[in-house]
């Protein structure tokens, strides 16, 4: 699995976020050297799926929505990731060859692995 950089940019605004309260997008832009376009675009998926919440203004910014212990990692990088399943296979239940399959075991253990690990962090512990 390869994180975007949405995944990683959002990573970064949200531990931003969490050590300042509150930033405008030119104020992360600056810090993060992100352009404002792109960081616009990381943001609208972080206010859609309600992780932060948007002031709009003169003096608008951002802030996160819930405290800062309650979002976990894995929901942060699937607002911007998608689906992370490493195969099909694992995604698709239906699968004819799952029973058969020699692999299938591997690659559900490992997304398990890897969900279960982002899950059980929180931003608190990147910060």
């Amino acid at each position: 699995m390869k994180i975007s950089s949405k995944g990683r940019y959002a990573l970064i605004i949200m531990i931003d976020l969490a050590k300042n309260e509150y930033m405008s997008l030119k104020d992360i832009s600056l810090k993060e050297n992100i352009s404002m376009k792109y960081l616009e675009k990381v943001m609208s998926l972080l206010n859609k799926a309600g992780l932060v919440k948007a002031t709009h203004g003169k003096y608008g910014g951002y802030k996160l929505s819930k405290k800062v212990e309650d979002y976990k990692i894995g929901d942060i990088l699937r607002v911007t990731e998608g689906d992370m399943t490493l195969m099909p296979c694992v995604k698709d239940s239906t699968c004819e060859k799952k029973d058969k399959c020699s692999m299938y075991t591997f690659y559900n253990g490992l997304y398990n692995n890897m969900s279960d690990y982002m899950d059980n962090k929180t931003l608190k512990d990147l910060i």
